[in-house]
């Protein structure tokens, strides 16, 4: 008889442990009453109100299974842009999606490039799929073509480009984003990462639609969880070559986004109204915040999304640690971005008015000491 020996406990793949687990924005800050949080990069304009009124319409069938192709979201998303429902995919968030063609795409050895600053979930997917991080720099704290181009060996085989880029808010224009799909070998898939284009006012900016519509190697991903403020239900979507599509669906769950999501997404995208009110309050307090915090002596980072990045000096009393510390006990919660190698800085979501106007104030009372 054989006697199997096996280690006293199940343990993971090798280098799964090795991950940094993702840390999302804090909620809260202690002792204090009234508390903004500025660490999401959630909409202060909230949902639209026709989807909240299909979520409650839901509600009332939650005993069965949602459609596993989400149909009326894909058709709704297809009308809005005129794409072919059959070209999108749609995930519990645009995350999901970045770890389905993440998983599909490289194996073991395999190698996923993205700029130094750049969204920390490529990371944790190309290590979850027992791949190799490759990190280009950037220039200004912008991705750079040329130095994303230079990482590139026979061993990539995706090519992560948030555009715009979190936490920067930074933006590459799209006559750039086709030069770096032109230099790419064919068999490299180039994953466009457009959560915060809705934002976008720069004339030379596009999201990555047309190169999803046309070439057989790029996709972009889209969330509604900022513009459209569906952060809790946790909703994104893809577009791609139909080849592409056609492997993740092959491979992301049979019910992988729940019916209140689905009713609620549709509703969203097609509400312009609730847009562009939430588009309008960014245009304002964007400029405008920008303006008042650079006025107190801090630097900021011009951006394009609905947060800043905020530069603190390195002075003992005024580190970015030193200001967030001050702006907790003043209910400010903003996000700390040690972990993108930005230990210097703090980024800020776009508040309420009132959210916005109260952290130029701290801030002022902050510097003058």
């Amino acid at each position: 008889m054989t006697t199997l020996t096996s280690p006293a406990v199940p343990t993971p793949r090798a280098g799964i442990l090795d991950i940094a687990a993702y840390v999302p924005g804090r909620d809260h800050a202690e002792g204090v009453e009234r508390v903004f949080k500025l660490s999401s990069n959630e909409t202060p304009l909230g949902p639209s109100p026709k989807a909240i009124e299909a979520v409650k319409a839901s509600a009332a069938s939650l005993e069965i299974y949602p459609d596993g192709g989400a149909s009326l979201l894909r058709e709704a998303i297809g009308k809005r842009y005129g794409i072919d429902p059959a070209r999108i995919i749609c995930g519990t968030g645009s995350d999901e999606l970045l770890a389905l063609i993440t998983n599909a795409y490289i194996g073991p050895g395999d190698e996923g490039v993205f700029s130094r600053h750049g969204f920390l979930v490529y990371k944790i997917n190309i290590q979850g799929a027992g791949g190799v991080p490759v990190v280009a720099d950037e220039t200004d704290l912008t991705a750079d073509v040329d130095k994303l181009l230079a990482k590139v060996t026979p061993k990539t085989k995706i090519v992560y480009l948030a555009n715009p880029n979190n936490p920067t808010g930074t933006y590459l224009p799209f006559d750039e984003v086709k030069r770096l799909h032109a230099a790419l070998p064919s068999n490299v898939l180039l994953v466009l990462d457009a959560a915060y284009a809705e934002y976008v006012r720069a004339n030379d900016y596009a999201s990555g639609l047309e190169l999803a519509l046309t070439a057989p190697n790029v996709v972009m991903t889209r969330t509604f969880s900022k513009v459209y403020g569906l952060a809790a239900l946790r909703l994104g979507w893809m577009v791609g070559p139909a080849a592409v599509i056609d492997a993740l669906n092959r491979i992301r769950g049979p019910f992988n986004v729940n019916a209140p999501a689905i009713a609620a997404g549709a509703a969203a995208i097609a509400d312009d109204v609730h847009l562009a009110a939430a588009l309008a309050h960014n245009d304002e307090w964007l400029p405008k915040l920008t303006r008042e915090i650079e006025a107190v002596g801090l630097k900021v980072t011009p951006s394009v999304g609905n947060f800043i990045l905020i530069h603190f000096p390195e002075t003992a009393g005024r580190t970015a640690q030193d200001a967030d510390a001050f702006l907790l006990k003043r209910g400010l919660v903003m996000r700390a971005v040690k972990a993108y190698e930005l230990p210097h800085c703090l980024r800020m979501t776009i508040g309420s008015a009132e959210a916005n106007e109260r952290v130029i104030e701290a801030l002022r009372d902050f510097m003058r000491g």
